[in-house]
């Protein structure tokens, strides 16, 4: 595949321009599909993103719609193709989180809140493993090991120099305080956050227990952004089914939520220190076994 291709994403965005082209037709989704002999379902799907669009369908509907420019039909079908291909993570078989993942590779921004656990991006082998083995039932060993070695290949979003991922981490001081592992896992994690704290496109701020509450208290969120795609997604991780939402009034709903998380975090300086304190009990906690 080529480089930052992702076929999610570009299912995504053709999905807008199709659903453009149709309401610039004045045609109903159900009208469309009369006209194709599909279920209205499938229409919906083609420009939700959520199914593969064949380059025979994108001209097909270019039809419907009444477009003639053959550069615009055939940039559709460019992105048809491409969003028939396969991404990285298929190699490893059918994995949760897949959608995710996917929107995550091609995120050029990326807002992450986490008040139980260090985000995935940003976990050691062996927080990672620990976490993996400790809060998921009835995994395989071989389960187990395939969900790291996916979390772990996430990770190289963050290192890639020609397509730098902004990212923004707020997190509850008890995820730092939670012993995972151990306290020597505990001790590489923060200091692996600290050192990826410092580098210029990551951010991390902690909320202080002595916060109290906040907007925060519902749960885990994720805001993800892209370059391609003007619409950005919520991601709400669940332990059955995930949530994802696009719709404008909802992005700006937890949009500003983040922002009111982060007015009561601690800044990114302090953030740090607070990291660096929290370390040292684990390294008083090692030394003393």
């Amino acid at each position: 595949m080529a480089a930052n291709i992702n076929p999610t994403v570009r299912r995504r965005r053709l999905g807008a321009e199709l659903r453009r082209l149709r309401q610039g037709s004045g045609l109903k989704s159900i009208e469309v599909a009369e006209r194709l002999m599909v279920s209205q379902p499938k229409i919906s799907h083609l420009e939700n993103g959520r199914r593969t669009v064949s380059p025979r369908d994108v001209r097909d509907l270019c039809a419907i719609y009444g477009v003639t420019d053959e550069q615009v039909i055939g940039s559709l079908m460019q992105m048809a193709r491409e969003s028939g291909q396969r991404g990285w993570w298929h190699a490893y078989g059918d994995i949760p989180q897949s959608v995710y993942i996917a929107l995550e590779t091609d995120t050029t921004s990326l807002h992450t809140y986490e008040p139980m656990a260090i985000p995935g991006l940003l976990q050691t082998p062996a927080y990672a493993q620990a976490v993996i083995g400790e809060t998921i039932p009835l995994l395989t060993a071989e389960e187990a090991g395939t969900r790291l070695k996916v979390r772990l290949r996430r990770q190289h979003r963050i290192y890639d120099p020609a397509y730098t991922l902004r990212l923004w981490v707020v997190l509850e001081e008890s995820a730092l305080r939670r012993v995972v592992g151990s306290a020597d896992v505990m001790r590489e994690q923060l200091e692996h956050l600290n050192a990826l704290g410092a580098e210029p496109h990551v951010t991390v701020q902690v909320i202080p227990c002595t916060a109290g509450a906040h907007p925060g208290v519902s749960g885990q969120f994720s805001i993800l952004r892209f370059t391609e795609d003007p619409e950005a997604v919520v991601y709400l991780e669940r332990f059955n089914s995930d949530l994802y939402l696009d719709k404008p009034s909802d992005v700006q709903q937890y949009s500003v939520l983040y922002g009111r998380l982060q007015a009561h975090s601690l800044d990114p300086d302090s953030s740090r220190d607070f990291i660096t304190d929290v370390t040292k009990t684990y390294i008083d906690a090692v030394s003393r076994t």
